[in-house]
């Protein structure tokens, strides 16, 4: 296979694409608006995909021992000109294989995002836990790069970002910032998160919290007077509660849900669905936390949450639902997709008649 790497990498700039895929057996192929699509005639064999792979870790300056050793590995790298690209190679029945996510060098706009102007008001919290859920590739990470993006704007004093890897670079502002990556700068989540509480931080951003160590520290981090943004693979404000709450052991169970009551102040769940003639539309459930809500933590009714965020739009607050509903109103979504992706689809079915 002829094709050089800076030649898919361009392609996939240029055709606006969000991921791309190195697999033997395949052509290469690019995610757009949902869809896959191959962008390459021929087959990509497993000598081109380790010849193609070799030309991505020559870019990131990077050894494959890690890749080869491991099977998998996981890094960023910039192209000059054109933007910065998340790669995950792997090995898959013996061949090496990657999917590369496209990140475009500047900052993505809230508006163009369509993020919500509740959520981006949160930059406005000084300390407590900020948490932004959601499945792969639902937004997550460009959600908090705005909502960093809008602290270092607006608020003076010292970001720290620890990511896996890093995505989007942000300069200084009213903020000074420092990111770092995991290997390349420091260990692990865990011991940056330690590192960072010494480094007189106002804002962590935690790129996930993944493991009981990282969800322990991260809860005495929030306690001490930062405010700390992170990531969870949760769907909902209940299950986000329910699964930092059940890493614990169950000794400890109760005590956690008291001090997440105090800590935590917003959850943001988010996911993409496909609209009507392509593209990908983003929905919301925004919970900010108030008395009721910390009650319910504390006394484990996290299942009653949803009656306070269906009935709290004055504070912000907004269902899922209620976004999936609108999308379908403005025909901009199926009721099929609109039914596949409610989080209440009886109530959902109802409401469509």
């Amino acid at each position: 296979m002829a094709v050089q790497i800076q030649e898919i990498l361009k392609t996939g700039l240029d055709m606006g694409g969000s991921d791309i895929f190195l697999i033997p057996g395949s052509p290469v192929s690019l995610k757009r608006g949902g869809e896959i699509f191959p962008i390459t005639s021929e087959r990509v064999m497993p000598d081109a995909s380790r010849e193609l792979l070799e030309q991505i870790y020559q870019l990131g300056g990077r050894s494959m021992e890690e890749l080869l050793k491991k099977g998998d590995d996981d890094f960023s790298f910039s192209v000059k000109g054109a933007g910065r690209f998340r790669c995950n190679a792997y090995k898959q029945r013996s061949s090496l294989a990657a999917v590369l996510r496209i990140v475009t060098f500047g900052l993505p706009d809230s508006k163009e995002m369509n993020i919500p102007d509740a959520i981006m008001d949160l930059y406005r919290q000084q300390n407590g836990m900020i948490l932004v859920t959601g499945p792969a590739g639902s937004g997550k990470t460009t959600t908090l790069a705005c909502l960093i993006d809008r602290i270092n704007q607006e608020r003076s004093g010292h970001i720290i970002t620890i990511e896996d890897p890093i995505e989007y670079i942000h300069s200084h502002g009213k903020c000074l910032v420092s990111q770092r990556e995991i290997e390349l700068d420091t260990e692990s989540y865990a011991s940056a998160l330690r590192a960072a509480l010494r480094q007189t931080p106002d804002v962590i951003l935690l790129g996930e919290m993944r493991d009981f160590e990282t969800i322990q520290t991260a809860m005495t981090a929030a306690e001490t007077g930062e405010l700390l943004l992170s990531t969870l693979h949760t769907v909902g404000a209940a299950k986000t509660i329910d699964r930092i709450v059940d890493v614990f052991p169950a000794g400890q169970q109760a005590q956690v849900r008291v001090q997440l009551s105090m800590v935590l102040r917003a959850v943001v769940s988010q996911r993409l669905l496909p609209m009507i003639g392509g593209g990908l539309a983003p929905v919301f459930e925004i919970m900010i936390v108030n008395p009721a809500i910390q009650n319910m933590i504390r006394e484990g009714k996290v299942h009653q949450m949803d009656n306070v965020i269906y009935s709290g739009g004055e504070a912000g607050m907004r269902t899922m639902d209620s976004d999936i509903l609108k999308l379908y109103q403005e025909q901009k979504i199926t009721k099929e997709t609109a039914l596949t992706y409610a989080v209440n689809r009886e109530m959902m079915e109802r409401k469509l008649r």
